[in-house]
């Protein structure tokens, strides 16, 4: 079985920004890059030692623990032009008049080790656009499901289990207002309020994926049977232009056979769209947007090959799993 991240160096990430730095603006921007942090701990790091509040900086999108990173992030008034902290590091890119916000970047680029890999696929296939293992954590996707569904009691129990960063200040809560769970709720960062949401709305997609590429696969199979390769190829080519909803109350699916597919999970998840409006946390609430179905992999090259390690870059869109990549490369 191969192996990735066994230290933070077998994996490294660089943000392809798409913001442009101009010369004034209330807002600094930086290259953070940290090494075995997650974004969110990093840039609490980061306001403590600036001594302000975590809320003043901005950042486009989480990225992976267990890896050398670096992305662009925004601090509001900001007075340093950088800053050096035990696996952190901030250098200076210039000013701006917005924030840096959830999305604003064009992709990632990965170089990553793998070891003891056995043989490797090299050639890029269409490869699904899940999201992956570290978009769900222990569950996520279940805390995510519990406010979706207005039981924050529950909710708030399910992160207590992980016994993780919020843990003490969710028991201190709890223990003035012990039946005051949206309180307790706003205490967490809203970046990880959100995860929760997006690990649910994630799950959902992955569920629909695979159904959808099932049904797929089995109609391709009839056609390759028949032996109508024309047609054939023109399904295949419609598939890999085809975009999933990432569900929320304002997604309109007019693809009939994919708003099937929806129907019956919402169904068996007990809940609806509108669902995904949340009244007592109104920052919560989401629309929903489209997601590709396929992974556009790009720039893919073997940097460096030996018996027992291989060396691979590419590039990535936002929101795509380099892990992703590296599983369908190895999982011959």
């Amino acid at each position: 079985m191969y192996k990735i991240k066994e230290t933070p160096e077998d994996f490294v990430v660089k943000e392809i920004t798409n913001v442009k730095a101009e010369e004034k603006g209330s807002y600094s921007y930086f290259w953070l890059k940290k090494r075995d942090y997650t974004t969110v701990k990093a840039v609490e790091k980061v306001a403590e030692r600036l001594r302000i509040p975590v809320k003043n900086i901005g950042f486009a999108g989480s990225k992976d623990k267990r890896a050398v990173t670096e992305q662009l992030i925004s601090i509001k008034n900001c007075g340093v032009k950088g800053l050096e902290l035990k696996d952190i590091k901030l250098k200076y890119f210039g000013k701006g008049i917005n924030p840096i916000s959830l999305g604003d970047l064009k992709g990632n680029e990965f170089v990553i080790t793998v070891k003891d890999y056995g043989k490797i696929n090299d050639k890029i296939r269409d490869i699904p656009n899940y999201f992956d293992e570290q978009r769900f954590s222990k569950n996520n996707a279940e805390v995510g499901k519990a406010i979706v569904k207005k039981d924050f009691k529950n909710a708030v129990e399910l992160i207590l289990e992980n016994k993780g960063d919020f843990e003490e200040k969710l028991r201190g809560y709890l223990k003035q207002k012990p039946t005051d769970y949206i309180g307790a709720l706003r205490k967490i960062n809203k970046k990880i309020l959100k995860l929760y949401i997006h690990a649910y709305q994630s799950y959902i997609f992955n569920e629909t994926v695979n159904q959808y590429l099932k049904i797929k696969t089995i109609n391709t199979e009839n056609i390759i049977n028949k032996e109508l390769t024309i047609e054939k190829d023109i399904i295949k080519n419609k598939i890999k232009k085809k975009k999933i909803p990432i569900i929320g109350f304002g997604s309109e699916i007019k693809d009939e056979e994919i708003k099937k597919i929806v129907d019956g999970i919402l169904e068996k998840e007990g809940i609806n769209l509108r669902d995904f409006i949340i009244p007592q946390i109104p920052e919560l609430s989401s629309e929903g947007i489209d997601r590709e179905l396929f992974i556009d992999v790009k720039d893919f090259k073997i940097v460096e090959k030996e018996k027992d390690k291989i060396v691979l870059s590419f590039s990535l869109p936002k929101g795509a799993y380099a892990t992703i990549v590296v599983k369908n490369l190895f999982n011959l």
